[in-house]
């Protein structure tokens, strides 16, 4: 069993998505955009992926720079409440598998938990 944090509008998380389904995983996809995380579960899932919260934090997004978000004074409280807020500034694909928790940004690092 898998657990994908997807966007179904991001290649990277297209691609990771295939991988597990032809490893033969049963995966359950969670559509972060329309389900999203509360501050403790991404707080969890950020930590169990050995990142911190600022490497979880999307800055590709306008949004994360039109919030400052990239001030590096910016405290990981405030990061995680921006992206609970808006949940477009998750990075993805998370994926969650019996083998651990990964930001599969690469694609190939699915490869290390499946």
């Amino acid at each position: 069993m898998a657990i994908i944090y997807h966007n179904p509008r991001c290649g990277t998380s297209r691609k990771v998505l295939q991988a597990l389904q032809d490893k033969g995983l049963q995966v359950e996809v969670v559509e972060y955009l329309k389900q999203p995380l509360g501050r403790d579960a991404l707080a969890k899932l950020i930590a169990d992926a050995g990142l911190s919260v600022r490497e979880a934090v999307r800055s590709k997004e306008a949004l994360y720079t039109e919030l400052g978000l990239d001030d590096p004074s910016v405290s990981d409280e405030t990061l995680l409440q921006a992206m609970e807020t808006h949940p477009i500034l998750m990075n993805r694909p998370f994926v969650v598998t019996e083998k651990g928790s990964r930001l599969c940004r690469p694609a190939e690092v699915v490869e290390e938990i499946i």
